[in-house]
């Protein structure tokens, strides 16, 4: 994990609160600030994400994903998806920074000074756009920033041409790498707390979050030839030097959320047992960096709880359980905002190599994944660990049921990306809920918020009926499973 860096400045902070305040003007609001400079609102684009989604992925992406189980306020820990409660909205978080972030865009394009800018905003907004449309599915895009011309109840728009069509995810990161490819002017990037101002390593990001996306959309189109193209030109992250990562600090203002909030919310929070069984059967040490041995233990063990408990009927005592590692709390500066990494990249290629989708060693780029994501999170990997269980071919598993697995352990707190890789592969395979108040299914799809049933009318009332009234278990576009 890189050194930490200092991200924001009180008079950023002053400068930007009144754009991030109000779900309402997250859409529609024309007076939007337009005259602050790109280098601040890059910097507050980019921690602002980073930290909202980290925080949104303990207290949400976690449960859904089923690394933790929520002891009290846990409607949403029960798939109640519309009722969320510590965290479980991160729709104004996306929405928010795509706005501002278009802003950097609009001065990248009309003020030359700043034409550095462009191709960093557009792959943000590829970035910000494909974690929006995943988790929800059609959502307003095309007509989504424009509250300045007047469009304040933008359409909603279908995943596949979010994904597909010009000025769309696949399209915008293509512009962005050429608009940095083509970009000779002296004048540096600032503000980029992801890669320093290095411009070449924001081609790589792009590369990175080709192929994720392509691999994610591999069910619905072929995908094979852009992914052999990548692969073979290998200008994508491939070592965790190169991450799209940043630091939290140890202390405030810039510290990890859940060590700032008081000792009752972070405590609400476990080891699942799903995560608990899962690791143990790989006897992954990773285990001692992600949760502390619950306290009652007399021999340092370790142990989870079911999920969507009834806490109203269930007597559960906090000791019996291992709570989040020290990392989350005790030593902040341990722990990363993770946009994508080298590890994640090369499961992804391992995926498409066991798929045929491109010429290369399957079983290579998956041990390699496991071996950077091991290193990422800190932790000494067993020397026999990928012979056991964890092998690439281990018997009675399929080599992309390992490759899954693995990327759902090293996405802890990584937003939603562990519940979206179940929703897309089926693995790994997650326990019963306990108290499910959705039928006993897993959801597939978060639900679009109450806001836009009042700020967004009649385009809500046609994506709500499009989802059998804005159903969590209506897949999305590129979900075949």
């Amino acid at each position: 994990m890189k050194k930490a860096q200092l991200f924001l400045s009180c008079f950023a902070l002053l400068v930007l609160s009144s754009c991030t305040k109000d779900f309402e003007s997250i859409n529609t609001n024309p007076n939007a600030p337009n005259t602050v400079q790109p280098s601040l609102l890059l910097r507050q684009v980019i921690y602002d994400y980073g930290e909202q989604m980290s925080y949104e992925g303990f207290v949400a992406g976690d449960l859904l994903a089923q690394h933790r189980t929520a002891l009290d306020f846990n409607l949403f820990d029960r798939h109640a998806l519309k009722s969320p409660q510590l965290g479980g909205n991160p729709w104004p978080i996306f929405y928010t920074n795509l706005r501002d972030n278009q802003i950097i865009l609009n001065q990248s394009r009309s003020t030359p000074t700043y034409s550095v800018y462009e191709g960093p905003a557009l792959i943000l907004k590829a970035y910000f756009t494909a974690g929006l449309t995943d988790l929800f599915g059609d959502v307003p895009y095309f007509e989504a920033f424009n509250g300045g011309n007047g469009t304040v109840t933008p359409a909603y728009d279908t995943q596949e041409a979010i994904y597909l069509e010009p000025g769309g995810i696949l399209d915008n990161l293509d512009r962005g790498m050429e608009a940095i490819s083509n970009y000779n002017a002296a004048i540096p990037l600032e503000g980029d707390i992801l890669f320093d101002g290095n411009l070449n390593r924001w081609i790589q990001f792009a590369n990175a979050l080709k192929i994720k996306h392509l691999i994610r959309i591999s069910d619905k189109i072929d995908v094979s030839q852009e992914l052999q193209a990548l692969y073979t030109e290998g200008n994508y992250i491939a070592s965790n030097a190169d991450n799209a990562t940043f630091n939290f600090t140890n202390t405030d203002p810039n510290s990890f959320r859940l060590a700032q909030l008081r000792i009752g919310d972070f405590n609400n929070f476990v080891l699942s047992e799903t995560m608990e069984d899962i690791l143990s059967a790989l006897n992954d040490s990773r285990v001692n960096t992600f949760f502390k041995p619950f306290s009652n233990s007399t021999s340092n063990a370790f142990n989870g709880l079911i999920n969507g408990i009834d806490a109203s009927s269930t007597s559960i005592e906090l000791g019996n359980y291992s709570l989040a590692g020290a990392a989350f709390r005790d030593d902040t500066s341990v722990l990363d905002a993770n946009f994508i990494t080298a590890w994640e990249v090369h499961f992804a290629l391992a995926e498409a190599a066991d798929k045929g989708l491109i010429q290369a060693n399957a079983q290579e780029l998956y041990e390699l994944g496991v071996q950077q994501a091991f290193a990422y999170w800190q932790t000494e990997m067993p020397t026999d660990y990928l012979l056991g269980n964890a092998a690439f071919s281990a018997p009675g598993t399929t080599p992309l049921q390992q490759i899954i697995t693995q990327k759902w352990i090293a996405n802890l707190i990584n937003g939603y990306e562990g519940w979206v890789e179940y929703r897309r592969s089926g693995f790994p395979e997650f326990n019963p809920i306990s108290a499910s108040l959705n039928n006993d299914l897993i959801p597939i799809r978060m639900p679009y918020p109450a806001e836009e049933a009042a700020l967004n009318a009649e385009n809500y009332n046609e994506a709500a009926n499009a989802t059998n009234n804005n159903s969590i278990n209506i897949p999305v576009w590129w979900d075949e499973n």
